[in-house]
Parts: C-alpha cells; structure tokens; sequence
C-alpha cells in the first residue's frame, strides 16, 4: 500500500542528505557538485521528500534557492538527525574523531601543538570543520568543539573554556593609507572607516560604547568580502594580530594599533559530546594555551 502524502513514511537518509545540501549551498547545481550527483536526480529526491512530509521546504526561481520558515525548521532537525547517524556508524566501526570548528585562521601555534597533543595521547583524530558560525555547528551537531574570537554569549547547556587573549592590529590599503602615521590608536575610531566582517568579525560598531565607534562602516559577509574591501581601499580592518603573519596580501599593510582591548579565545562545547575525548582535547588546549 502507498503511503499517503504528509504521513513521512518512506523517508529514508537520502533525502536528508539532499535537502541539506541545497538548503545550505542554495543552489541545486553546487548541492548536486557536492553530492556527486546529477541535478534532475537531486530535485527530484527534494520534491520526494517534500511530498512526503506534505509541506513545502524550499522556494525555487530561477535565480535562486530559499528555505520556507517550515524548510528552515527542518533543516536543523535534519542536520543532527544525518550528524547522529555519521557518529553512530563511527562508533560501530571503531572510529574516534573530534571534529573542531572554526571560523578562519585557527590560532597557531596554539593549534598545531594542541592538535599533535591530542591525537599522540588518544590516537582520536582531529577533523577541521571551517563554518561562518561555529556556534551553528555545534548547534547542528555538525562540530563537537567550536573555536570562537569575542565575547558573544553562548548559550546553554553549551560550556565556553578561555584560553588566552590576542592583541588587535590595524590593516589598510597600501594605496590608501591612513593620514595618522605608522600606527592607530583605538580611541581615534570615530574618525575611521571601518570595514566590518559581519559574519564572523571580531571588531565592529558593537567593540565601542555607543557614540565612541567609528562613524562609517562598511558592511561585509564574509572574511573574503572583507579581505578585499580592505584592499579595495573601502577602509581599515581591524583583527587578531595572529593576521598579521598569515595574510599574504600584497595590496595589504598592518599598523599596530595601541590602546585597543584584547580578543578573547575560547572553546564552546557540549559536555556530555564525547566527554572522554573531549576531556583529553580540553587539557591539551589548555596545556598549549599556557606556552603562548
């Protein structure tokens, strides 16, 4: 007997895999990339799961793909639903990894060395997950630990463990230079341009008391965007000097930038998530931490 629409029967992995993929690239063809697969075959698995929950998950145009406020719900369930499964087969198979999520530039040699500790004292891998939002893997079970620059509150049951603090430096244009000299002073901002990664940035209007930021931002959604609108000219960035030494741009020049408060850098994670793992990747963060 055939299932009737909207009663979810015949929903099988598959469906999730495909939902998610074009949910989150929002696009059939880069889903159906990543997936392997051809995209004629990937709609019709979303429009089959969409006829068996009996609700429409995506808006389709011809220019672009948006989740539904239902679609969106979804997502999330489907995520930790596909991420439970993944660590289920895992398990069965003998297979230990902690999956460490980060926005951009992992800190080093903090990484490196929290990393080499980790997998000699467990024989655990480590697996690097590079998300605008690490919060929002943890959220979705994508990432177990989540590597995160700022003080944005983080909500429970989710744990945050400080690790240290980085100093902030100033980048500009090398065309455009700043008229103030070879260094910034933080308390200068009203007279700046900022350029603002909103996504994952770790300075913006929000880094100041109300009235004492810069007056003009300039608004990006990613650290690419921003990289290049800072080379553009657009105006200047500000971010962890750990940049500094990892941005090879040759339209790019750093200033240090005196008075500027610390970043801090913490770890997020769920504690009952592979606690015994866990436990051995805090201790040799914090170990590492102590030698920076």
């Amino acid at each position: 007997m055939t299932a009737a629409p909207g009663s979810g029967s015949g929903i099988e992995l598959r469906h999730l895999r495909a939902f998610a993929a074009v949910a989150r690239h929002r696009s059939f063809t880069r889903a159906a990339e990543q997936l392997l697969t051809a995209q004629p075959a990937l709609s019709r698995t979303v429009a089959q799961l969409e006829t068996a929950l009996g609700v429409r998950l995506l808006e389709r145009s011809t220019r672009r793909v948006e989740l539904t406020a239902t679609g969106s719900v979804f997502l999330s369930h489907a995520e930790r639903t596909l991420a439970a499964f993944d660590q289920a087969v895992a398990a069965a198979r003998g297979e230990s990894e902690l999956r460490l999520g980060f926005s951009w530039l992992l800190p080093d040699p903090w990484a490196q060395h929290t990393i080499a500790r980790f997998e000699q004292d467990t024989g655990a891998r480590v697996t690097l997950v590079r998300s605008d939002n690490p919060l929002d893997g943890l959220d979705r079970l994508s990432v177990d630990v989540a590597l995160l620059r700022g003080t944005q509150p983080v909500p429970p049951p989710l744990c945050t463990m400080h690790l240290y603090d980085e100093t902030r430096t100033a980048v500009c244009a090398r065309d455009n230079e700043p008229t103030t000299g070879d260094r910034l002073n933080w308390n200068d901002a009203p007279q700046w341009t900022l350029v603002v990664n909103t996504a994952s940035g770790t300075t913006g209007p929000w880094s100041w008391p109300a009235g004492h930021g810069p007056r003009h931002i300039v608004e990006t959604s990613n650290f690419d965007e921003w990289l290049e609108s800072v080379a553009a000219g657009r105006g200047i960035g500000i971010v962890p000097s750990t940049a500094e030494h990892r941005i090879h741009h040759p339209a790019l020049r750093f200033l240090p930038l005196d008075a500027a408060p610390p970043v801090p850098l913490r770890l997020a994670y769920h504690p009952h998530t592979h606690p015994a793992l866990l436990r051995h990747f805090l201790d040799a963060a914090r170990t590492a931490a102590t030698n920076i």
